[in-house]
């Protein structure tokens, strides 16, 4: 947090090239939020710099408590989301009250080429699907599953409460289990 405090301090005091350390510390993680929320490149990349041209006005109000990475994400993810509420682009599905708990079952490892090629197409379908998932949803899918972030840090960057999050998750792993079962003809 000490790190976090006197960066956010440099920034502040226009010491040279603090803001470039800024940007170069967390460009990789608010593209990534971006582009989850987004999908587009072009305006991925006009709202990243959108992002720390907010990060840059609005560092005042950081308080040193909390990881800076958190209020960096913060502040991409209310970007993205702000960017697809002025295009009308729903967030997330509607919940679906008869849903059932289900996880996808990760084929076992191996040397055997049959298993190799059936997990290869299982991953190809899976990033498809993921895909296909509203932006919400995808987003805290991939920051929860692929970028670990606990759902705690997940609430915080979205302003969601957790409950909410894992809501989300449910619905998400659940809807991308009926995808793979009905495009691979079996239960996943």
């Amino acid at each position: 947090m000490s790190d976090d405090r006197a960066l956010a301090e440099a920034v502040l005091a226009n010491a040279p090239g603090a803001f470039e350390r800024l940007v170069a510390a967390y460009q990789g993680l608010v593209w990534h939020v971006i582009q989850r929320m987004v999908r587009h490149p072009e305006d991925t990349r006009e709202l990243c710099q959108e992002a720390f041209l907010r990060v840059h006005q609005c560092l005042h109000q950081y308080r040193a408590e909390a990881p800076l990475k958190g209020w960096v994400a913060q502040v991409a993810y209310s970007v993205a989301k702000r960017h697809l509420e002025k295009k009308r682009i729903p967030l997330a599905e509607a919940a679906d009250g008869e849903a059932h708990a289900a996880l996808l079952e990760h084929v076992g490892d191996g040397a055997d080429l049959e298993r190799d090629h059936a997990e290869a197409e299982l991953d190809r379908l899976l990033h498809a699907e993921v895909e296909r998932l509203p932006p919400l949803q995808r987003t805290i899918l991939t920051l929860y599953h692929l970028d670990e972030v606990p759902i705690a840090e997940i609430a915080a960057i979205t302003g969601l409460a957790e409950g909410t999050i894992k809501s989300h998750l449910f619905r998400s792993r659940l809807r991308l289990k009926q995808a793979l079962e009905a495009r691979m003809g079996v239960a996943a």
